[in-house]
């Protein structure tokens, strides 16, 4: 195929490559199953250079435009990719997991975290926790609240998303004891002044004192501001907690066939919240952001999105911060912005009262409801009893017409944390998350099957299968 590429504009030639290949196959000038020129080829047909060309179709084969074949170079995908992957992010990621899934795997192995001896206090009885995650691009859109009202207390809910997407990942390998976490904040500071910064520090300390109220032995470690004004046009928001546990108290998802299922809610007010909760989370903010906000923001606030994503999947949707969210009491901008809900109360009542009975917990964040398949052998997860569809996920769906099988692949859709038990033992479960004030139900069970695998009815019936 022959390219137009022009170097003298600002655009880079990759992403000239990339548009115009991306562009051919939505005509259909490209069709399902075509096989592109080599990149040999089409480096020397347009006097290009060859790592141009790899690097444009390293890209086009992350969104799934294109896949690459044995001995036959790349050829264009069956399905278009989806809009998740379009903007640059990965639903279930894949390609990591190619990674990490060959390195030491731990001394418990299928844990939900990874579990290393003790190092630090060379205990032989204990074992180490470390994990580090943050509150993704929530802070862009805090970042535009801030920015339209003048208002920095919006960053006090992203330093709890961002110690939260710690703490409940490593509730899911049985850490009930004390924690320690450090912050890092990445920012521009010609954008995000001092006040910013004392916003997420200050809502840092209050809310690991909040849970330190219920229960939870939570304590900052100190942290890191950085001025990387080159690297990001707003802020990133990271977290990193360590915690040392006996082995023989670690969860370790030994997930089999003949199980329950109890998710717990990720809307309401729990009773150690102060507002109520759109079941938001920190996962999906790309596409949140993307499809729900209207295209003023990328003409206001260029600095909050990469100038290289196509224009129609940029500030592509409805709304503005400010209007109401339908069926719902909610504000959109209060609604994508509720801050990430701990369940730390409810599992260190659960593991108090339940101990081993305890088979599983999976905190649904990365591949949100298909993060399970993560977990256990030859398991066949079913799913058919979810909550409904929460007001924000289904703006979300309308908004963007996305599929149902992806929304499920990259929102929680209504439940953010499962528990694995035995059938006998739901109720129990049920009501330890009622006495918080968190709804819980069994969505589901487990059965015995050759290979990991999920099948989701979502609440209109519809089937999904996962592998």
């Amino acid at each position: 195929m022959k390219l137009t590429v022009d170097s003298t504009l600002p655009i880079p030639v990759f992403q000239q490559i990339i548009d115009q290949v991306h562009f051919a196959v939505n005509a259909g000038e490209l069709k399902p199953g075509d096989r592109l020129p080599s990149i040999r080829g089409l480096a020397a047909d347009n006097d290009i250079a060859a790592n141009t060309v790899a690097k444009a179709f390293r890209q086009l084969e992350f969104r799934g435009i294109i896949s690459a074949r044995d001995r036959s170079g790349f050829v264009v995908c069956e399905a278009t990719a989806s809009r998740y992957q379009s903007r640059g992010v990965s639903a279930d990621k894949n390609e990591v997991h190619q990674v990490v899934d060959n390195l030491d795997a731990g001394v418990i192995p299928g844990a939900f975290c990874k579990i290393t001896e003790d190092f630090l206090g060379g205990d032989p009885e204990k074992c180490n926790v470390i994990h580090a995650d943050g509150a993704g691009t929530k802070s862009i859109i805090g970042y535009l609240q801030y920015k339209e009202t003048g208002n920095p207390e919006v960053f006090k809910g992203i330093a709890q998303d961002s110690i939260v997407m710690n703490l409940d990942d490593l509730l899911c390998v049985g850490v009930s004891n004390r924690i320690l976490i450090s912050n890092t904040i990445n920012r521009n500071a010609l954008n995000c002044p001092g006040e910013v910064v004392s916003a997420l520090i200050e809502g840092s300390e209050q809310f690991l004192a909040q849970l330190r109220d219920h229960g939870v032995n939570i304590y900052s470690g100190g942290g890191e501001t950085a001025d990387v004004g080159d690297l990001t046009g707003t802020l990133v928001v990271d977290s990193c907690a360590v915690a040392i546990m006996k082995k023989a108290d670690v969860i370790r998802n030994d997930i089999t066939a003949e199980l329950a299922i109890v998710g717990l809610s990720s809307t309401g007010q729990a009773t150690y919240e102060t507002q109520t909760n759109s079941g938001m989370g920190s996962n999906g903010l790309t596409s949140a952001r993307h499809d729900m906000l209207c295209h003023y923001y990328a003409e206001k606030y260029p600095e909050t999105f990469d100038p290289n994503l196509p224009r129609d999947l940029t500030y592509c949707g409805p709304y503005r911060l400010e209007d109401s969210l339908p069926d719902s009491n909610m504000l959109v901008g209060d609604a994508i912005l509720s801050p990430t809900r701990s369940y730390a109360p409810v599992i260190y009542k659960a593991l108090a009262e339940l101990g081993s009975e305890i088979k599983g917990l999976i905190h649904c964040s990365g591949g949100a409801q298909t993060k399970c398949l993560k977990f256990g052998n030859q398991v066949h997860f079913v799913k058919d009893n979810l909550f409904p569809t929460p007001p924000l996920f289904a703006a979300i769906q309308q908004a963007s017409g996305t599929g149902w099988q992806e929304m499920y692949k990259v929102f929680n859709m209504g439940h953010r944390m499962e528990i694995y038990v035995s059938p006998a033992r739901v109720n129990e479960v049920i009501d330890i998350a009622r006495s918080f004030g968190i709804d819980a139900q069994q969505i589901g069970y487990t059965a015995h099957a050759d290979s990991n695998h999920l099948t989701l009815t979502d609440p209109l019936g519809n089937r999904h299968a996962y592998t």
